[in-house]
């Protein structure tokens, strides 16, 4: 059977948005003529980025629960009701045949209201520790499609399949060699690349921590390209200024070349970027955002750490300690190629059309 209307709802960070695109394009991709609608946050990226890409979107008025100042969550509570209601209407417009969640303020409203309607839902859960938001939905999710093990922990056994999370599309299209993808980036291919990349809109102790560590770093002989994130472009740039090797930018436009460039990549642990990781088999220093829900990126890069896939340095030990860990492992290739097959051997390939899949079966199934 074939699936006609699918409403794509979550965002937040590009965590969320590129796999969440993914989905969308390998559902065109299986069918042209699809009618597909995402549903994000107002005021959040999802709202430039998906009709960027080609897709309509609607925008709940919804906002996080503020943990540590709990008297704002009564215009929390207020957003959320009424987030509800409009999620009501825009799937009942729409007339969608399922909705898939991708994580994300949106994606609690729009699912919860499916499940009341009957519509079947599917999770799209990135991480390897669940939120509270998705382990409710879960109860009721047709299908829960997740990209480590032991997930069963959060959800039902019977509805979990692993599938991976999609990455974006350039990212396993790029097949460029090392020594050409530093030409590309401007980098000398003869000499190692260490790829600083705290996420499009920058990591602050990520950035303490090569200030710290540059000339360390480039005394080896090591080049640096740093993405300092638009947050903190104006205070990291003058600091790379003058530095012979090293490369500070706000936004790096081409991440698939930096992972086919880089000898070594240090950066948070984010789910996609975790997943990008995998695909290209790229060593890596993971530095868990210790500001997310549930700790969830410490669990994240444990779950590579533990597989000896990754390096894993706390953010309070970053500043102290990034220096140390880079130099050790620049000088020791054999250990970068064994973190390298490590992580690769962790991959999930064709994620994004594993997850259709699982979509058309969804529809199928609420037929019978």
């Amino acid at each position: 059977m074939s699936v006609k209307k699918v409403i794509i709802s979550g965002g937040g960070t590009g965590g969320h948005i590129f796999p969440a695109l993914s989905i969308a394009n390998a559902l065109r991709r299986r069918d042209p003529d699809i009618k597909i609608l995402f549903v994000g946050a107002k005021g959040r990226m999802e709202m430039e980025r998906v009709p960027a890409a080609g897709y309509d979107i609607e925008g709940l008025e919804v906002m996080g629960f503020d943990r540590r100042r709990l008297w704002r969550n009564v215009k929390v509570l207020w957003k959320l009701m009424k987030s509800r209601r409009k999620a009501k209407k825009i799937i009942r417009d729409f007339g969608a045949d399922v909705v898939v969640g991708v994580g994300g303020y949106a994606s609690g409203p729009t699912l919860m209201m499916a499940q009341k309607l009957g519509i079947p839902t599917l999770i799209q859960e990135q991480n390897s520790y669940a939120g509270v938001t998705n382990k409710h939905l879960g109860k009721k999710a047709g299908c829960i499609c997740v990209a480590y093990d032991n997930m069963e922990r959060f959800f039902p056994a019977d509805r979990i399949v692993m599938t991976g999370n999609p990455v974006r599309e350039a990212i396993t299209a790029c097949h460029t060699d090392r020594a050409e993808a530093k030409r590309q980036l401007g980098f000398d291919p003869g000499r190692p690349l260490v790829a600083v990349v705290g996420g499009s809109l920058g990591a602050r102790t990520i950035n303490e921590a090569v200030k710290a560590s540059m000339d360390r770093i480039t005394a080896t002989g090591a080049q640096i390209l740093w993405q300092t994130g638009k947050y903190y472009a104006d205070d990291c740039l003058p600091a790379a200024e003058g530095k012979e090797g090293v490369q500070a930018m706000a936004f790096v436009s081409r991440m698939d070349l930096v992972y086919r460039a880089a000898d070594l990549i240090v950066s948070r642990a984010g789910a996609s970027t975790i997943s990008e990781l995998q695909i290209v088999g790229a060593p890596a220093i993971l530095i868990p955002s210790p500001n997310v829900a549930e700790d969830h990126q410490r669990k994240n890069a444990l779950a590579l750490a533990d597989r000896d896939a990754a390096v894993m340095i706390l953010d309070a030990d970053a500043t102290a300690s990034l220096a140390d860990t880079v130099v050790r492992l620049l000088a020791d290739p054999d250990r970068l190629a064994s973190l390298g097959k490590n992580v690769k051997a962790m991959a999930q390939e064709h994620s994004d059309e594993r997850i259709v899949d699982h979509i058309y079966a969804l529809c199928d199934k609420q037929r019978v």
